[in-house]
């Protein structure tokens, strides 16, 4: 667990977050923010309510830092869980998962990416996982489905809502987002215990500029990418990169999908978004992809941010998963 003085140090990379992020929040608790006087600046008013955010924050979750959700020979893989304090029933949850090419990167980079979800009254579960380095492909996809069975397994002890269970990623995390909502149920990616119930569904899919097919970064010409490279280790394995592709599982009846993506991304090309849209419109699948014009591997404005999460909302109000602070 972490200590006192790592749990301030969250807060206060929180607030940090949240200054950037105060449009969107400030949609869902203008009606419980004091008035802000005439006589302050912008700034001061942006310090003043970013203060006001923390704080109503801080009060409303509690932090479960660094909890192991399973161990893989010596190494134990560890989340973050932000659950709110006071839930009288189980809350809608967003599952996070952080970015970095599948080898580089951990939960915590992922922190700010969290606040909005924060401010929208959700439970968020911050999810970490096995890096290239520590153990290759698939490894990684492995740890996420473990995750989803901690999520299940102490739902009723977090007040989480397993019928409501959002799982969100940016790049090399949106590729795992989507293989957790998109592999079927007892996969061969699913190695925990066979006492284990079968994971939760996921309800639905926020996926950033994630890679949704693996072989074509690993043998693909000109999209070969050498983080995927690295992931796969000695041996380029395209059987196995195509079992770990979520175009792979393409089919109707999959959680709906919202996919945002730049489409001058020289990282994860705009084709791999495209890709999936067209399947998924052709399977018959709920989707929907979000373009950001000239937008590149993330790094987005603060207004192309701020649409970004208002597509976000609609979304997620139109699947009826929006939850209330």
């Amino acid at each position: 667990m972490d200590t006192i003085m790592d749990t301030a140090a969250r807060q206060y990379i929180a607030l940090a977050g949240i200054i950037v992020v105060l449009n969107i929040a400030l949609q869902q608790l203008q009606a419980q923010m004091p008035t802000i006087g005439k006589e302050h600046t912008r700034p001061q008013a942006l310090q003043y309510q970013g203060v006001a955010l923390v704080a109503d924050l801080h009060n409303r979750y509690r932090i479960l830092a660094n909890e192991p959700y399973w161990r893989q020979g010596n190494y134990e893989c560890t989340l973050d869980a932000y659950i709110p304090r006071y839930a009288v029933q189980p809350v809608p949850t967003v599952i996070m998962i952080h970015g970095g090419g599948w080898v580089s990167g951990t939960k915590e980079i992922a922190q700010m990416h969290i606040i909005p979800y924060l401010a929208m009254g959700f439970a968020v579960v911050n999810v970490g996982y096995r890096l290239g380095h520590i153990a290759p492909a698939p490894a990684a996809v492995e740890d996420i489905r473990a995750a989803l069975r901690w999520i299940g397994r102490n739902s009723k002890t977090y007040m989480l809502d397993t019928a409501a269970l959002i799982v969100t990623g940016h790049s090399a995390g949106g590729h795992l987002a989507l293989l957790a909502g998109m592999l079927p149920p007892n996969s061969e990616f699913d190695r925990a215990s066979v006492m284990d119930a079968r994971p939760p569904r996921i309800a639905a899919i926020i996926n950033w500029f994630g890679i949704t097919d693996v072989t074509d970064q690993i043998d693909g010409g000109e999209h070969v990418r050498e983080y995927a490279v690295r992931w796969f280790g000695r041996e380029q394995n395209r059987e196995l990169a195509r079992r770990i592709s979520p175009l792979t599982y393409v089919r109707k009846g999959l959680p709906p999908i919202l996919t945002i993506h730049g489409n001058a991304d020289s990282v994860v090309p705009y084709s791999h978004a495209m890709r999936l849209h067209e399947a998924l419109a052709a399977a018959g699948a709920s989707h929907r992809l979000y373009t950001i014009p000239r937008g590149g591997h993330g790094g987005f404005s603060i207004e192309e941010t701020v649409k970004a999460y208002m597509v976000i909302q609609e979304f997620l109000q139109q699947h009826h998963l929006l939850s209330k602070p």
